[in-house]
């Protein structure tokens, strides 16, 4: 559905197509706090799959017991219904590690309701004191004396799958297939704007929302200093965003600065400056054919790029490459070229280093990755240092 600002939504309609209230007031919560508009999908989605779990076996939402929740999962599994049991090996209807999400997603919504009298909230956790794992947590000395939440209900861990990532091989076909400089003419062929989005996400790790949220007043060129941008959170037309609304300064290199120049006085050749009003607030990316003109980048055309560049390059490149990928690539390469994690962690805007090291715990631990000095090679001339918006007044 479309809020009043515009914005897309969603939510979760019963059997008879009316909103279902408990679910809804959830996810209104969830959207006052500021989440994620991808959250709300997601937990939509796990929502809508939970009211017809009670549907189908006629449950009330407000009176269940935990054996309904672990029927839940069950239910998610083999898609079974009530009069059925299966009794042959079959695969599962979901991953365990999209069953995980949706069991989170029900357990926060009742958590949620917990504060309205809704009892089984209270259930789906325990509180524990100490244990017996040879394990303890850092500050463990001090949840000692109130306790830590355990959930009661827990999905099996799948096994953990290294992200995919592009060889700087690949990502340089990418990038060649957009856009390449004759040195015999000394100008540029091909789309320069394609090219500038690839490189700077292979370069800096930004998510493509955070790339096309990108405004020309947040790119500082180089006067004699090094170049960066500024990871800004704001509204966008398209709803693309700053992942956790976290600001960050990333530090670039002087090719990929001078291939914005490049890009900048083309856009301003196409009469961009004349066409927007505040050419500074303008988006870095736009529209150069089809739709209105010098308008902001569509996550979608990006897309539809991908899969012209998936075509041309058949064979050159994996069949599946998002530009998601172009994130791990970046961060793979860093941490191959041996820059510390907590460095790569802000680089990529993560709000704990923890995440990091789980996401490239294999970069650490397998010594046979291949072509390690071309990953160092490929990262040569990056400067791999980003500063938080703590740390933007000391260094401005």
């Amino acid at each position: 559905m479309t809020l009043p600002g515009g914005a897309a939504t969603w939510t979760v309609l019963g059997g008879d197509h009316r909103v279902v209230g408990p679910a809804e007031e959830f996810l209104e919560y969830l959207r006052v706090q500021g989440t994620s508009p991808n959250t709300v999908k997601s937990y939509a989605r796990a929502l809508a799959l939970w009211w017809t779990y009670l549907s189908v076996f006629g449950l009330a939402w407000d009176e269940l017991a935990l054996a309904d929740v672990g029927g839940f999962l069950a239910w998610l599994r083999s898609g079974d219904g009530p009069r059925v049991v299966s009794i042959g090996p079959r695969p599962a209807r979901f991953a365990e590690s999209t069953i995980s999400t949706r069991l989170r997603a029900v357990t926060s919504c009742y958590r949620f309701h917990e504060l309205n009298g809704v009892a089984l909230g209270g259930d789906l956790v325990r509180v524990v004191h100490g244990g017996r794992a040879a394990y303890k947590p850092m500050l463990e000395h001090v949840a000692r004396r109130k306790g830590r939440q355990r959930a009661v209900i827990r999905v099996r861990a799948p096994r953990h799958v290294p992200p995919p990532v592009l060889t700087p091989g690949q990502i340089g076909a990418i990038c060649e297939a957009c856009a390449r400089f004759d040195p015999a003419g000394g100008q540029w062929t091909g789309r320069v704007r394609d090219r500038l989005l690839w490189v700077l996400l292979a370069e800096t790790g930004l998510r493509l929302g955070e790339a096309l949220g990108l405004q020309h007043r947040d790119w500082h060129t180089g006067r004699g200093d090094t170049p960066f941008i500024e990871v800004v959170p704001r509204d966008h037309p398209h709803g693309v965003r700053v992942k956790g609304g976290r600001y960050r300064r990333v530090f670039i290199s002087d090719e990929l600065d001078r291939l914005y120049g490049e890009y900048l006085w083309q856009l301003c050749e196409a009469g961009a400056d004349l066409a927007v009003a505040d050419m500074d607030a303008a988006p870095v990316f736009v529209n150069l054919a089809g739709g209105t003109r010098f308008a902001p980048w569509r996550p979608e055309s990006v897309y539809d790029l991908v899969g012209r560049l998936r075509r041309d390059l058949a064979r050159q490149v994996p069949a599946a490459w998002t530009p998601h990928w172009m994130r791990h690539s970046h961060a793979t390469a860093l941490l191959m070229a041996g820059v510390p994690v907590h460095v790569v962690s802000r680089r990529l805007g993560h709000g704990d280093v923890q995440t990091t090291l789980e996401l490239y715990a294999h970069v650490t631990e397998d010594a046979d990755m291949r072509s390690v000095a071309e990953w160092r090679a490929f990262t040569a001339g990056w400067r791999a240092v980003s500063v938080t918006g703590a740390q933007a007044g000391r260094c401005a």
